[in-house]
């Protein structure tokens, strides 16, 4: 039996406050995801879960702005 990658073995968790409306630019103003990012999620790799937390993480900084 194959063992699974490292990436697949870390579990990430979503975002999501249940603040859940979109703005004119379709993200979510309680985790920030974009309408998108948050309909894939399920079937994202972890790899890619972090990479929308990263692009999250920089709109709250571009909102404090």
């Amino acid at each position: 039996m194959g063992q699974k990658s490292t990436e697949e073995q870390v579990i990430v968790a979503s975002p999501c406050i249940r603040n859940c409306c979109l703005n004119d630019k379709d993200i979510c103003i309680g985790c920030l995801r974009h309408i998108d990012e948050i309909v894939g999620w399920g079937s994202k790799s972890s790899q890619e879960k972090l990479d929308i937390l990263a692009r999250c993480e920089s709109r709250k900084q571009t909102k404090r702005q």
